[in-house]
């Protein structure tokens, strides 16, 4: 793992949990494209490493992260952010096949609620608040927050968030089923990683065949995400991890599983 200048990674070795903390506490983490780029490298660091099984994003107390950096963005014209390519970095980061989980306490505005849902699951603290004030400058989402939001929460509440620049608290993401579940803010992390490390003790092929499929439904229809979700379970066979498995039921003991 390389040193990063703008995210901490922790490696979990014990429960195969690896821990990714965006570290621009004076900045409320807003993603520049310097971090960006470091969390796209991390992702794809941690997905090669065998012994990480899950990946946990988070921020800090204060803030997720409460959007991108502006400053790098006020003064640029179409064809400065085309050359840019800045989302390119995210659809790296959504290539990960590990499944990531999002810890957020405090603000996970703009790019901060986009990188959230960019995520597989979301725990949030009960300070949080979500989201996409991006048409209060004049603009709107780009990586992705009018269609995962619309995704998540459906388009009546999606489209009174991005046209107004409403945030809602943790309990009405809960509510609308953006997250996963809210807890105290003493906990948010500690539940993240519990989470994560409850992932990790499953098979890994299994896991990342499954996330695939999950992941699967919003691009295909019924039919051909059917056939989808039968290619990925029968090649679940194919692997020693459900061999084991499946020993290991008939033989009423727990699991090893060795990501093979």
């Amino acid at each position: 793992m390389m040193n990063f200048e703008l995210i901490l990674v922790e490696n979990q070795i014990r429960t195969g949990v690896a821990l990714v903390r965006l570290n621009r506490p004076k900045d409320l983490n807003a993603l520049n494209l310097l971090l960006m780029s470091e969390l796209k490298q991390a992702c794809k660091d941690l997905d090669a490493e065998p012994e990480v099984r899950c990946i946990v994003i988070t921020g800090n107390e204060k803030a997720f992260a409460a959007g991108a950096d502006i400053k790098q963005m006020a003064g640029k014209t179409p064809i400065d952010m085309w050359e840019a390519d800045q989302f390119a970095t995210w659809d790296q980061i959504k290539k990960t096949r590990k499944p990531i989980i999002a810890a957020v306490s405090g603000f996970a505005l703009g790019g901060g609620c986009e990188l959230a849902m960019l995520c597989d699951m979301i725990v949030a603290s009960d300070t949080a608040q979500f989201g996409q004030p991006e048409i209060k400058i004049g603009t709107m989402p780009g990586a992705g927050g009018t269609q995962r939001l619309t995704r998540a929460i459906g388009k009546v509440k999606a489209m009174e968030m991005v046209l107004t620049g409403k945030f809602i608290s943790a309990a009405e993401a809960l509510a609308h089923g953006l997250v996963n579940k809210v807890v105290p803010a003493e906990l948010y992390l500690e539940e993240a990683l519990k989470l994560a490390a409850e992932v990790a003790a499953m098979s890994p092929v299994a896991v990342r065949l499954a996330k695939e499929a999950v992941n699967r439904v919003f691009e295909t229809s019924l039919e051909e995400g059917l056939q989808f979700e039968r290619k990925n379970f029968y090649l679940t066979f194919s692997s020693e991890d459900q061999k084991e498995g499946m020993a290991a039921f008939v033989e009423k003991r727990k699991p090893e599983f060795k990501g093979r």
